[in-house]
């Protein structure tokens, strides 16, 4: 009798939503962990073959709440290759650039959540109030904060206003001028070293194996995103670097998603200096209402902030979907690897696994 079934969340603040882990125990180590992404019944993929193409927009955003941006983009992408639209130049780098502002509120959202569980009070506080700098921004851009709608089949809903451009500079500037302050006080901090090197690790095989994704593939050394490799909107048409680390602990994965963040924000001043200051920034579609989509399939992905976002859609020539699939970074993250890492590792660490893997439960339960 010396094993104990543990339930592990969801109210724990290592653990994410509705998310909840069932442990086998011998004294402080796991044995075995079974993860309980939440079942609540979404079913937003087949929600979405009621409704027709364009007011799918407010349901797709609810898959990830913290990044719904590259949902957006994703299914508008997947409506595109269908009706054979394109996107003006304007509206890629606009993508490019709204995009990239949606992964640098992620990783802080991240950052927060990650610090904020391991005791680091004042680093969260930090990271919570810049990402409401970001959402500032999509407030003033859209009009809302979390979910913004702006993406839209043909390109995006509006124009950047007068003087946004230099608004976003001025945040972004703000926001990498605490990095030194991130670093000193939480990355190179040896309580965090201590807390996450060597833990939850990841090989470079078992990643593969795994269906592993984003930071947590390039953590293990893999420079693999869909941004380079694939490229979409006006990735192309500027130079950045894919950050990698290769320890694949969670040390390195919280350096990975930092790196990418900082790398981002470069990306974001190219992308701007770069843009066409004049010019259209969507394609006109047909009424939303009677639009009807030729039959045919297509697979389009992206690459989220927690990595690569697939998208299947089916279109039988009518106003709905006729069938849609998500391929979500947090389904293979949140249970086959989670399951897997977690094993040989200590209650403690369960949280701090959990959320340097990033997940996501809606994206799970879809």
């Amino acid at each position: 009798m010396r094993e104990l079934e543990l339930y592990f969340g969801p109210q724990h603040l290592g653990m994410v939503g509705n998310f909840s882990i069932t442990l086998k125990v011998e004294g402080d180590r796991i044995k075995k962990a079974d993860a309980n992404p939440g079942y609540l019944h979404r079913g937003f993929e087949k929600l979405m073959e009621y409704r027709t193409w364009m007011q799918n927009f407010p349901l797709v955003c609810r898959i990830n709440v913290v990044e719904p941006d590259h949902i957006e983009l994703i299914y508008s992408m997947g409506v595109e290759k269908l009706a054979g639209i394109d996107v003006p130049l304007r509206g890629k780098f606009i993508r490019s650039i709204y995009c990239e502002l949606a992964r640098v509120g992620s990783h802080l959202f991240g950052l927060w959540a990650y610090s904020n569980m391991l005791g680091f009070d004042t680093v969260a506080q930090w990271a919570m109030y810049h990402r409401d700098l970001v959402l500032d921004l999509f407030e003033e851009l859209t009009g809302a904060r979390v979910y913004h709608i702006y993406i839209r089949p043909g390109g995006v809903r509006r124009d950047f206003p007068q003087g946004f451009e230099d608004k976003i500079i001025s945040t972004l500037h703000s926001i990498g001028g605490k990095v030194p302050d991130y670093n000193a006080t939480f990355f190179e901090n040896r309580l965090f070293e201590k807390r996450a090197k060597g833990v939850g690790t990841l090989t470079r095989e078992n990643a593969v194996k795994w269906g592993a994704v984003g930071h947590a593939m390039r953590a293990t050394g893999m420079k693999y995103d869909i941004r380079k490799i694939e490229p979409y909107a006006a990735y192309d048409q500027v130079e950045w670097e894919v950050p990698t680390r290769n320890e694949g602990d969670a040390y390195s994965r919280l350096l990975a998603i930092r790196d990418e963040m900082i790398e981002s924000v470069h990306m974001i001043f190219k992308l701007i200096d770069k843009m066409p200051k004049k010019g259209a920034v969507y394609t006109k579609t047909p009424n939303p209402f009677q639009w009807k989509i030729p039959a045919g399939e297509a697979y389009v992905r992206c690459e989220s902030s927690r990595g690569e976002l697939g998208l299947y859609i089916v279109s039988d020539g009518g106003d709905k979907p006729y069938r849609v699939h998500f391929r979500t970074p947090s389904y293979s993250h949140g249970l086959t690897i989670l399951e897997k890492v977690l094993e040989g590792e200590s209650i403690a660490d369960v949280g701090n696994i959990m959320i340097s893997l990033y997940v996501v439960a809606p994206e799970i339960d879809r």
